[in-house]
């Protein structure tokens, strides 16, 4: 009998914090579920995100390759045809690629990221639309209903695109009076539900695949990801004071409501009260994903599917919760934002299960370690799987991760509060080394950070002064990274969207202004 290729399933549990896992040795309980599946899996305790935002995390992800090298740092970067997605290299081989996507910056921007995939369910909008989907169905009213859709999209584009165009409504959708209202039209946070159930029967019923034919499954949840609401029964769990507590239930309301708040960093600390809130609330956010992914794990299980599976769970980066003055996940390559979960399990065994790799490494090898496992990855492309993390690594338990605000945010902050995203270099690059224990960031020319992260993962202390001699050791690293990267770097194209639809989403999310 042929050796059959496993299906692989890349979860992105978008904006989650690695520190809301108890299997990440942090004392939560909002994760039983994939605490339980961890210990099926390799877990990966210092996973370091490529950005600290989706469209750069996610091309990473997708491609391979540092943000320096893809060049998709802006919401309007466009992937070069240069790079082949990891969606493009399995179709071509063969897999049945698919994708599940609640985050508009993946499934609704004409960004490239959408390349390779055979059937794209997007689940963010009005109505669900299905852009590259392989539809299984023929008959005459699936014809018709995707007409519909389609009509609908483009009545709705059209009255959001009066809007679109006028300077003084665009500014009027984004203040809190407003954005509820098109949180609520466009669902923006799509549908984790649906989305789990549909790629579960993918999984487990593979219609339209042929026999023995392997599978692709990308899956993005919005879940931990603003605004925040989550059922009432996990808030009265994780934060009972907002049920009793009228102006907790007011700030909860304007936080909600302030995109322009996700982004620019806070004027003073924030008060103990509001960071508990939310914290409370994040913490329901992820109990309510983990419920909807565990009972999507217990579905695979129970039909034999994960028998066959490499299955990864990520996130593209995490969440300022009001550490640092910052909210949201615009400004900073803090831990907060770029140490994420990672688990690997894999049937084959090249993944032990219940293990755990403590040494650094980037999640854009997720690449690598998906290619190697359906035997199509080049000599070099395996080497970098994560199944040789270790004492063997190639990248000897060193990774980046690498920043740049989007314009449209730097000229958002810079005209609202110039002073403040001046002092907190809104408009600086930030790129930072995490090797051995340490980790160093630099922002801009000349402003440099080190933490020792075994002793303080919190990165409260700043060693610069006190350890001068390290701080030049990965200054020099950061050099020759800068250099091998411009040497291999893509081409950026940029795209400028004429899609209403598109242009408000984006807005509404924070990303526009």
């Amino acid at each position: 009998m042929a050796h059959r290729r496993p299906d692989i399933v890349l979860l992105v549990l978008d904006t989650r914090r690695v520190d809301r896992f108890a299997c990440f040795d942090y004392p939560t309980q909002t994760s039983p579920n994939l605490d339980a599946f961890a210990r099926e899996c390799r877990r990966f305790q210092w996973a370091i995100a490529p950005a600290q935002w989706s469209i750069p995390a996610h091309a990473s992800l997708f491609t391979g390759e540092y943000p320096s090298v893809h060049g998709m740092f802006q919401t309007t970067s466009v992937l070069s045809d240069a790079l082949p997605t990891l969606a493009e290299r399995l179709r071509d081989d063969g897999y049945f690629t698919a994708a599940f996507c609640n985050n508009p910056l993946i499934g609704v921007v004409n960004n490239g990221l959408r390349r390779g995939f055979q059937s794209f369910l997007n689940y963010v909008g009005l109505i669900t639309t299905h852009p590259n989907q392989a539809s299984m169905k023929s008959g005459l009213l699936d014809k018709y209903r995707q007409w519909f859709k389609r009509a609908f999209a483009e009545f709705v584009s059209g009255v959001q695109g009066i809007v679109a165009n006028s300077e003084r409504l665009t500014e009027l959708s984004f203040t809190p009076l407003f954005f509820p209202i098109w949180q609520a039209a466009l669902s923006l946070k799509g549908n984790s539900a649906r989305s789990l159930s549909d790629a579960a029967r993918l999984l487990i019923h593979r219609e339209g695949l042929s026999a023995g034919q392997p599978v692709f499954c990308f899956i993005n949840l919005m879940d931990t990801h603003m605004p925040y609401h989550a059922p009432r029964r996990l808030v009265e769990r994780f934060a009972p004071e907002f049920l009793r507590d009228r102006e907790w239930q007011r700030y909860l309301r304007r936080f909600n409501s302030d995109a322009f708040g996700w982004l620019a960093p806070l004027e003073d600390e924030i008060l103990p009260a509001h960071k508990a809130l939310l914290d409370g609330m994040y913490d329901a956010q992820a109990a309510w994903q983990d419920e909807m992914v565990g009972a999507f794990l217990d579905r695979l299980r129970t039909s034999g599917a994960l028998n066959h599976t490499l299955f990864i769970i990520t996130s593209d980066h995490g969440e300022h919760l009001g550490e640092r003055q910052l909210v949201g996940h615009t400004i900073s390559l803090y831990n907060e934002l770029i140490h994420v979960p990672l688990l690997v399990r894999d049937p084959r065994g090249e993944f032990a299960p219940g293990t755990c790799e403590d040494r650094f490494v980037s999640s854009r090898r997720l690449f690598h370690t998906a290619l190697a496992a359906a035997d199509i990855a080049s000599p070099t492309e395996r080497a970098l799987s994560l199944a040789n993390a270790g004492a063997n690594d190639p990248e000897q338990g060193e990774a980046f991760s690498e920043a740049i605000l989007p314009e449209n945010v730097q000229h958002l902050l810079m005209r609202r509060k110039p002073e403040l995203a001046q002092r907190r270099g809104a408009d600086q690059r930030r790129i930072a080394v995490c090797s051995g224990c340490y980790k160093l960031i630099q922002t801009g020319a000349d402003r440099f950070e080190l933490y020792d992260l075994a002793r303080d993962p919190g990165e409260t202390e700043n060693l610069c002064d006190v350890l001068p001699a390290q701080v030049e050791v990965l200054q020099d690293r950061l050099r020759t990274f800068t250099l091998q990267q411009s040497s291999r770097q893509a081409t950026e194209q940029v795209v400028t969207s004429d899609d209403p639809l598109v242009l408000k989403r984006l807005r509404d999310l924070g990303y526009l202004e």
